[in-house]
């Protein structure tokens, strides 16, 4: 790396202060007349060797009441990219059209820059400047670059603020994985002493709901900086939509199939809207690709999931007819019927062609849960069982993946993932239920962003159930921060003192590391 390009790295952060600084107050904007349409910050998302997707939304009222920002006309946009911080030196550039059917949104598709090396953006209209963001081509194919790596899962808007971002973007990562929870659909009741800052709004339903939660949360400086600072990856779990859903079936029974899809339509647009996706992404009614392949030159091919549109019905529902996760015996038939798939068929397939045709020296499997099967005890019966909303809810699906990865030799195996707010790190075993058996993967889940976790010490106990646990603790919020070399994978799980504290600090719980070659995590 020059020392020009390092400089520019160095001087991002307070670049991007002042930036973000200049357009929250905006004095040209509203001398001119104009309420200032970059609320919502920029983001870059997906890179490739010769580009990325940037994105912004023009948001002058961020929460009116219909949900369309304050605009109700198309308007142009203009961006450009430049190969320095200051916008001098102007790459490529252009205009596109903001419009109303996607809340005037935008996702340019930036192509024809040089593989692995920085990048600046910036979008204007209504008479105003954007922030400038940053971005990162992926490096060239052949290439074996070392990479900075973080992922974050689980930021519930009324449980804190969302330090974690900021000290993230601190780290300076090369990309930012979000692993689902990025916004949460239901709020928490008025008395229920839980609420540090108020979603002021009840749970979403509706588009425009969906809308203005996620204009809520993208108004946070910390997000705004996380995603100004580093291409994001994103994919989803289950609050995106609604609380433990699956496929096409609500969580509540009283809710109707064809008017839950109406709700998932709804949540999926506002995603899209809302995130540096690829037109590949953009939503057709209640159905919505996401899961992707992206690779970083020779050192890791990026394995992204959704663990949610494609699911089987959860097994074994309860008499009510709740679809809830909850620990269920393990007498019960549907946790390993073959016949029932997390991923659905398609996209199991797709997995283990990615496996089948992967060169990479990594390969990370990025999706939205923990993986490893675990015995648990329902807190209220004390029953011995397993979660049903996780992946111990499709066993078979489970042992498919990983007898996959054993059948193409796969090279170095890491899964990541979030969703039980708590920090993780297990072996995966050939035979879940044999603690023997060869070591096939590594896993490493964060704690969440903001939202409670589980609590330690009736964890904590059920961990010699579970020898393959090789870490476990809830106690604290944070985020994962990975170096990622040819030879190691270095993880880091970072925790904030608190998060009812916008000034939290940061500091590291744990670190581990994975050898290339050998399956299984050291600490260190």
């Amino acid at each position: 790396m020059s020392d020009a390009v390092d400089q520019g790295r160095r001087r991002l952060l307070t670049g991007l202060a002042v930036a973000t600084a200049f357009s929250i107050l905006s004095p040209f904007a509203r001398s001119a007349g104009v309420d200032y349409p970059f609320t919502l910050g920029v983001a870059s998302g997906d890179p490739l060797p010769d580009g990325f997707v940037i994105w912004t939304r023009l948001a002058p009222l961020f929460n009116a009441a219909d949900g369309r920002g304050g605009l109700s006309r198309a308007v142009p946009v203009r961006w450009r990219v430049a190969s320095d911080a200051a916008m001098r030196r102007i790459v490529t550039c252009g205009e596109v059209l903001a419009t109303e059917r996607f809340a005037h949104s935008v996702h340019v598709e930036v192509a024809g820059l040089e593989a692995g090396r920085p990048y600046w953006y910036q979008f204007d209209s209504l008479g105003a400047q954007s922030p400038v963001g940053h971005a990162r081509t992926a490096p060239p194919l052949h290439a074996m670059a070392a990479a900075t790596v973080g992922f974050v899962s689980c930021s519930h808007w009324e449980r804190g603020y969302f330090s974690a971002y900021r000290h993230l973007a601190a780290e300076q990562p090369d990309l930012v994985f979000f692993l689902g929870d990025y916004i949460y659909d239901s709020s928490y009741a008025a008395d229920s002493g839980k609420i540090i800052r108020p979603h002021g709004s009840g749970n979403a339903v509706s588009l425009t709901d969906y809308r203005n939660r996620y204009a809520l949360y993208k108004t946070d400086p910390d997000l705004q900086a996380l995603h100004a600072a580093a291409p994001s990856v994103a994919t989803w779990d289950d609050h995106e939509v609604q609380n433990d859903y699956a496929n096409r079936w609500s969580q509540d029974p009283k809710i109707p199939v064809a008017q839950f899809l109406q709700q998932r339509a709804a949540a999926y647009q506002a995603f899209y809207e809302h995130m540096p996706l690829r037109a590949s992404s953009v939503p057709k009614g209640p159905d919505m690709r996401i899961y992707r392949r992206l690779d970083y030159g020779r050192l890791a091919r990026f394995h992204v999931l959704d663990g949610r549109q494609y699911r089987s019905e959860q097994p074994c529902i309860q008499a009510n007819g709740s679809h809830q996760g909850h620990i269920a015996s393990n007498t019960c038939a549907d946790l390993r019927d073959p016949g029932r798939t997390m991923l659905g068929w398609q996209q199991e397939a797709w997995l283990d062609q990615g496996f089948a045709q992967s060169k990479a020296q990594w390969n990370v499997i990025a999706q939205d849960l923990l993986v490893a099967p675990l015995i648990q005890r329902d807190l209220t019966s004390h029953k011995v069982g397993h979660w049903t909303d996780g992946w111990d809810g499709y066993m078979a699906n489970r042992s498919r993946m990983l007898a996959s990865i054993q059948r193409h030799k796969l090279n170095n195996s890491v899964f990541w993932g979030g969703d039980i707010h708590s920090f993780w790190t297990t072996d995966l075993h050939a035979d879940g239920n044999n603690p023997d058996s060869p070591i096939v993967a590594t896993e490493f889940v964060g704690s969440s962003v903001t939202s409670d976790g589980p609590p330690f010490e009736a964890f904590s106990k059920i961990l010699p159930l579970n020898p393959h646990v090789k870490f476990f603790d809830s106690r604290q919020r944070g985020y994962v921060s990975v170096a990622l070399e040819a030879q190691q994978m270095l993880t880091n799980f970072r925790v904030i003192t608190d998060p009812r504290d916008p000034n939290a600090t940061v500091s590291t719980l744990k670190s581990f590391v994975v050898e290339a070659g050998r399956a299984g995590a050291i600490a260190v």
